[in-house]
């Protein structure tokens, strides 16, 4: 099934929510879909299956060259992604597209992994509270379900606009190794030249955060075992700004998903200036995909290119003052105003707004009630005021330093 085409690159394309998110979604999905004609670009959809044990083959359309009418039901990144590299590079793209939205990465990582590894126990002490807390969860989905139903209702018989219905973990899919297993594991005798990701915002809870850091790295380095392919590049997004609910944690894993970069032939696409403070699934997929391709173009094909916004290397002490360095620092430059978003910390450990100014590839960050600051964050919240960026316009990635 998967051998039925012939492609130039083909990439794995998977994830939760934002890389499902299709075409249709799009704030000007009419035009975006009527222009998509690209027939150097094909495309393989695999259907949702979580499983239990690592199957031999996924269930599809089939392949399927890039057209109007193909491409609605494809993910907005992989394809903006995809139609990108072809535009570049002018070599054919494969995309096998295998996401599932509101999904965990434990689930899409192999039993074998999670369990070599015992710092990755509590991912099946999660799984054990969710199995016995079950029953009580399909109750409470009943219910909602009614109350859906009947605002539903009222809501059209009054003309009204139709209330969102409520979202709840498929407890299938939030299986360790369940994902991996059904929509993976039949995926690796297929040779491709890498992968890009698109999660996190489901491992950001309290009870998953911490884990992130540990969980993520040891996800790609399984997928590169599974596919036996050596460390091909696996290109990944930075989860957006977000008014997140209070207890989560997103930046402790957009920062676990910076520090992921030390595997080799991974990049980051940074979008913590293109996110949504009020919707989880912003809409502008096109700089999301066209960020990625920068990544795979510098890293899977080898332009010199600059693919990144500026990362953190390394702190310095001054007088009364902290030195930042960064990687992808050429033109540093403040987008829209004054340099915002940085944070000094004392011995205390209480973080205040700094003041921060640009000197060559570095940033000078001080704070006249910190004489002695010890620690600097950057874009630390949910849905930060930052704008630091290189002169290509590449968001630099937030980060908390020492690390």
């Amino acid at each position: 099934m998967l051998h039925d085409v012939l492609v130039g690159d083909v990439w794995v394309a998977s994830g939760q929510s934002n890389m499902e998110f299709h075409m249709t979604s799009l704030a000007n999905a009419d035009q975006e879909i009527a222009a998509a004609k690209y027939p150097k670009v094909r495309i393989l959809i695999v259907k949702q299956k979580p499983s239990d044990y690592p199957l031999e083959n996924v269930e599809t359309k089939g392949w399927a060259a890039c057209t109007p009418e193909s491409v609605a039901d494809s993910s907005a990144v992989a394809y903006f992604f995809a139609r990108n590299l072809q535009q570049k590079l002018g070599v054919p793209i494969g995309l096998i597209e295998s996401f599932w939205g509101g999904t965990s990465a434990e689930a899409w990582t192999s039993l074998r992994s999670l369990s070599a590894d015992a710092a990755l126990m509590p991912v099946f002490a999660a799984r054990s509270q969710m199995v016995a807390s079950q029953a009580t969860t399909i109750l409470r989905m009943q219910r909602e379900e009614v109350e859906y139903q009947r605002a539903l209702g009222q809501a059209k018989a009054e003309g009204k606009p139709e209330p969102e219905r409520p979202w709840h973990r498929d407890f299938a899919a939030w299986a360790p190794a369940a994902l991996y297993n059904g929509m993976i594991a039949p995926l690796t005798p297929f040779a491709i030249r890498g992968a890009i990701w698109y999660q996190g915002e489901s491992n950001a809870g309290p009870e998953r955060a911490f884990l992130y850091g540990r969980l993520f790295p040891t996800m790609i380095r399984d997928w590169r075992e599974s596919w036996g392919e050596g460390n091909f590049p696996f290109l990944f997004v930075q989860i957006a700004n977000w008014n997140s609910d209070p207890d989560a944690q997103w930046p402790e894993v957009r920062d676990a998903q910076r520090r992921t970069l030390a595997l080799q032939n991974t990049g980051m696409a940074v979008t913590i200036d293109i996110g949504d403070p009020v919707d989880i699934h912003p809409k502008n997929k096109q700089e999301v995909g066209r960020r990625l391709a920068l990544a795979a173009r510098a890293i899977a094909f080898g332009e010199q290119i600059e693919w990144s916004g500026p990362l953190y290397r390394q702190l310095t002490h001054e007088d009364h003052a902290l030195r930042v360095w960064f990687d992808h620092a050429q033109g540093l430059m403040a987008k829209n105003g004054a340099l915002t978003g940085f944070e000094v910390a004392g011995e205390d450990g209480k973080y205040v707004p700094a003041d921060a100014k640009i000197d060559g590839a570095s940033v000078l960050v001080s704070s006249a009630v910190v004489p002695e600051p010890v620690s600097v964050r950057y874009a630390w919240a949910a849905n930060p005021t930052c704008n630091l960026a290189n002169r290509d316009g590449l968001p630099a990635s937030p980060f908390r330093a020492p690390e």
